[in-house]
């Protein structure tokens, strides 16, 4: 088993509790490759957002 360093997963579930409002162990389950994909996933969104935003 691979393990992920300690910090860099925090940040990751603490970004993703913040914005998905998941609790820690649905997030803790995901694969490493499936919670990038969401943190990238919500990076997005939150960056068109703010785009748009910036445009009002």
């Amino acid at each position: 088993m691979k393990h992920y360093p300690i910090e860099p997963l925090w940040q990751e579930l603490i970004y993703l509790a913040y914005h998905l409002h998941w609790d820690l162990d649905q997030l803790i389950d995901l694969e490493h490759a499936d919670r990038a994909r969401l943190v990238q996933g919500v990076a997005a969104l939150n960056a068109r957002a703010w785009e748009e935003a910036r445009q009002l």
